[in-house]
Parts: structure tokens; C-alpha cells; sequence
């Protein structure tokens, strides 16, 4: 493994530790803002401070013609933060993250169905598993309502956006400087929030203890531990960044338990285990050959 391979797997796992604090500030912050004010809120902090940093310094920004492709990244990366926020206003972190998890094996399918690329039989068994575990996450949960089905159906949606937010932030690696290319696509994303800020708008709601957790959210997980996120992309095989940043399951339950008291039910820790080995299976599997047509 290189110097620069090393550096990479040390900036995800920087990222991962900030990740890891999201899930208690949104819960903090929900309390009186709506999923969508939050979601905007720590979109403009973060764009606010990683696009000005590029500006300070004079990195190349994307093109006026390159807009409507950097407006289809910071599509995504809304979709994600703001269905993941949604989420855990309805289910528990265990479960919200467990399944946002899942991106790696919404890619493997989406290169399948969409590009024709084969997946190995450890690709499908990790599917199947991860499946499996997703099953014992939801059905098996004696919790389970009609608020937490929604919650779960939310993280889903959410790790589908999040697997295109992280096949586009591999693909400009070459093309924009880091600091330019995420505050673009925070920015962005920012602006497509805007109209459902205007809509669920709730001017009570900005407490200090709420503020506060907004600023913190587009400081931390976001600014530094999401453009982190994309440094190590950068450096290093999506595999291995997908693998580690995988441990924000674990480190937003570990804080969820010590912060907010909120402990999982046992089958939510064997189905979200579950679901991360079949993660694993996806992720560790080699990449299948390119077919050579004759």
C-alpha cells in the first residue's frame, strides 16, 4: 500500500468519526425544525465554507456551461442528506443507518442493470445476505409501526441517492480541484432545498440549542467530514472508503446510546450486522473482467 493509499484510509476514518455525530445533532435540531430546514441549513454552512475556501484559494471553479451537470450532483446529494434527515424523525438510528448502508450494493446493481456489467457470485451472495438482513432489521422487529416502515423506506431512498452522490464524486476526482467541486455541489444542493424551505418554513422554531446544531451538522459531518469523504475517494478504492465509512453504523449507535438514551433492540443489532457483512461481500468482491467484443 502507497503513502497516499494510507492517507486516504486516514481520512475516511477522520470521516467516519464526524459522520458519526450527525444522527444526535438532527435529533437535537428536530425538535423544532422541520427535516427540510435542517437539511438546507447545514448545506449552506458547509457550501458557504468549503466554496469560499476554494475561492480564497483561486482554485478552478466549474464553467458556466458545466452548471446543469453540477445542478444534477447537488440533486443527489440533497436527495440523500434530506431523505436520511426525514428518516430519523420516523425510525431509529440502527435502522436509518443500517440501511443508508446499502448504497454499495444499490451501485453494484445499478452497473448491472444499467452498464451490463456481471456480478460475481459473491457480489449476489452478498445481496442476498444483506437482503436477509435487512428482512430481520425490519419484520423481525417487535417495535415495528406504520411511522418506522416510512422512516426505513426514507434510509433507502436515501442510499440510493447516496450511491450516486459517491459514483460522482469518484468521477470528477481528475477533473476539479476537491475544495471547488464539493462546496459547488453543496451549493447546489442548497438551492434545490429552497423552494421546500419556503413551503415548511417555521420561524419559531430557530431556538439556539436548534441553530446551533444546524451550524454544527454543516461544520463537522459535513464541510470538513463529507469533503474528507471525498479527499480519501480520491486516493483510494471506493471499496475500501465504502468499507470504513460502513463503521458510522456503529459510531451513531454508540452516541445515540451515550447522548440521547436511545438503546436498539437486539434484532435491530443482528439485522444491522447482517446487513453490514453483506455489504462487505459486495464491496470486497473483485471487480468483474471487461468482456472483449471480437
Amino acid at each position: 500500500m502507497t503513502t497516499e493509499e494510507r492517507r486516504g484510509l486516514l481520512l475516511v476514518a477522520l470521516a467516519v468519526v464526524l459522520f458519526s455525530t450527525s444522527p444526535v445533532l438532527i435529533r437535537w435540531a428536530a425538535a423544532s425544525l422541520t427535516s427540510y430546514e435542517i437539511t438546507a441549513g447545514r448545506l449552506l454552512v458547509a457550501g458557504v465554507l468549503v466554496l469560499g475556501l476554494a475561492v480564497l484559494r483561486k482554485d478552478r471553479l466549474p464553467s458556466r456551461a458545466e452548471w446543469p451537470k453540477f445542478a444534477g450532483f447537488g440533486l443527489a446529494a440533497a436527495l440523500h442528506f434530506g431523505l436520511y434527515i426525514a428518516s430519523l424523525s420516523f425510525t431509529s438510528i440502527a435502522h436509518s443507518l443500517a440501511l443508508i448502508y446499502t448504497a454499495p450494493i444499490f451501485v453494484a446493481l445499478f452497473s448491472w442493470l444499467v452498464l451490463k456489467e456481471k456480478l460475481n457470485p459473491r457480489q449476489w451472495t452478498g445481496i442476498l445476505v444483506a437482503v436477509v438482513g435487512v428482512a430481520l432489521l425490519a419484520g423481525a422487529e417487535a417495535q415495528l409501526t406504520s411511522r418506522m416502515i416510512i422512516g426505513d423506506l426514507l434510509a433507502l431512498g436515501s442510499a440510493i441517492c447516496f450511491g450516486i452522490y459517491s459514483v460522482a464524486g469518484r468521477s470528477q476526482r481528475n477533473r476539479y480541484p476537491l475544495i471547488s467541486y464539493a462546496g459547488t455541489v453543496y451549493v447546489m444542493a442548497t438551492l434545490w432545498l429552497i423552494p421546500t424551505v419556503a413551503v415548511n418554513f417555521s420561524p419559531g422554531g430557530y431556538s439556539w440549542p436548534a441553530v446551533l446544531s444546524v451550524l454544527a451538522l454543516g461544520v463537522f459531518p459535513l464541510a470538513i467530514g463529507h469533503t474528507l469523504y471525498n479527499a480519501a475517494l480520491r486516493r483510494v478504492s471506493a471499496t475500501y472508503v465504502n468499507i470504513i465509512a460502513t463503521q458510522e453504523v456503529t459510531g451513531g449507535v454508540i452516541l445515540g446510546i451515550l447522548l440521547l438514551n436511545e438503546i436498539p433492540t437486539w434484532n435491530s443489532i443482528v439485522g444491522a450486522l447482517i446487513t453490514l457483512a453483506g455489504i462487505l461481500l459486495v464491496v470486497l468482491a473483485p471487480k468483474p473482467k471487461k468482456e472483449v467484443i471480437p
